[in-house]
């Protein structure tokens, strides 16, 4: 059963009412986290592939003084190869490249291509090797995934430099993803965001390559970079969550690779909903690479519905973005999911973006994803099988790692 288009609702309030809500929820993520958003940014949402990495190795075959690049996932295939040329020549070329890859996730990367990297100049650092790490250290990884050129443009969002990414969504085998390319200050967090673990993993922070260029106004977006970094107890991008939930007023999307949350947002999603906030998630249907994350969230299925939550199973592949809209004003795109792992344990990046033109962008992405899922009936679920429950309740011991 293919989900029906949903109409284009009156969310977008008027100039007023829509200053007004971008101004609130800016006030309330900066004092509450502590963080500036910048103003004059311009982004440009990518979706998949076919999009996202022609424009990366656009701007790494530009780049004439910095390149700065770190990916949770960098496996083999086509694309792994052209990055690694890519980057590869921009070195030779006297250009300073450095790449952080995380010890777990890019551990299936083509070795080859690490001998050529090195051979040619650029610097290649590992974020915490399971092997060399304590078993406390040991799960807690970096999945932010940022490319930085020349000081000006970068770019972050889900992707990962694999095959899976490529393609356009159409089949199995070409993964549904966000990513977005950035120009104006806002650039400065997401660089932030990678000296941060290039940090832990080098003896160098800068050297003579970096300029620290001033930025010029590049459009009219406001953006808050957000960084999550693994700690106990409550963290920034929970908190980020947090306000833009309870600050909706009319309607919240959220597409995620991996929904498994904690009781607290379970229950926060639903608050949202019973106050009459239309609340709807797009999760990964009958494609997806980790089967036991999906399971952990379906356990909550049952009650999200009950509350009024739409759940869309997205059909043709893995759906991998991550993405929230807010009442048509503002945005949330980056490495998070809605899941433990990302909340409490890994290192993560997002933009909260305060932009009419960027999220109307994002809530037509999110209305075609639409078209091609499956709703999540509650009369149905709650008739769902004795199996289905078992598997659900088996991953109840290991949901807080997921």
């Amino acid at each position: 059963m293919t989900a029906e288009l949903i109409p284009a609702q009156a969310t977008a309030p008027g100039d007023d009412a829509a200053a007004a809500r971008k101004q609130r929820l800016r006030r309330r993520l900066e004092r509450l986290i502590g963080i500036a958003a910048t103003e004059g940014n311009r982004l440009t949402a990518l979706r998949n592939g076919d999009e996202i990495f022609p424009a990366m190795l656009k701007a790494i075959e530009d780049a004439e003084h910095t390149i700065d690049m770190m990916t949770f996932v960098y496996w083999k295939g086509d694309i792994a190869r052209d990055f690694a040329l890519a980057l590869s020549a921009r070195a030779r070329a006297g250009v300073r490249v450095r790449l952080l890859l995380d010890g777990f996730g890019s551990r299936l990367i083509d070795k080859e291509l690490l001998t050529e990297m090195d051979a040619a100049g650029v610097r290649v650092a590992w974020f915490r090797k399971p092997l060399w790490l304590s078993p406390l250290k040991q799960n807690h990884r970096c999945h932010r995934k940022a490319l930085v050129v020349d000081e000006q443009v970068a770019f972050t969002g889900g992707v990962g430099i694999a095959e899976e990414w490529c393609g356009d969504a159409r089949n199995p085998n070409e993964w549904r993803d966000t990513h977005v390319e950035v120009r104006g200050p806002a650039v400065d967090g997401i660089a932030a965001a990678f000296a941060q673990n290039w940090a832990e993993c080098a003896d160098e922070l800068f050297d003579e390559h970096d300029r620290f260029v001033e930025h010029t106004r590049q459009g009219d977006a406001v953006v808050q970079v957000v960084r999550g970094s693994a700690s106990f107890g409550w963290q920034d991008m929970q908190t980020l969550l947090r306000v833009v939930l309870e600050s909706a007023e009319v309607r919240v999307r959220l597409a995620t690779a991996y929904f498994s949350p904690d009781p607290y947002f379970i229950e926060l999603l639903c608050a949202t909903a019973r106050r009459g906030v239309e609340v709807e998630i797009l999760v990964p249907g009958p494609y997806t690479d980790k089967r036991v994350c999906q399971l952990a969230g379906e356990q909550h299925y049952e009650e999200l519905t009950a509350c009024g939550v739409k759940i869309w199973h997205f059909q043709p592949t893995m759906m991998h973005a991550k993405v929230i809209t807010v009442d048509g004003v503002a945005a949330l795109t980056g490495s998070t999911n809605f899941n433990r792992r990302s909340l409490d344990h890994d290192e993560e990046v997002m933009l909260a973006v305060l932009d009419e033109d960027f999220t109307a962008l994002l809530d037509e992405h999110f209305d075609e994803d639409v078209t091609r899922s499956e709703r999540i009936v509650g009369s149905r679920w709650r008739r769902r099988g004795a199996v289905q429950r078992l598997r659900e309740a088996s991953v109840t011991p290991i949901r807080r790692y997921l």
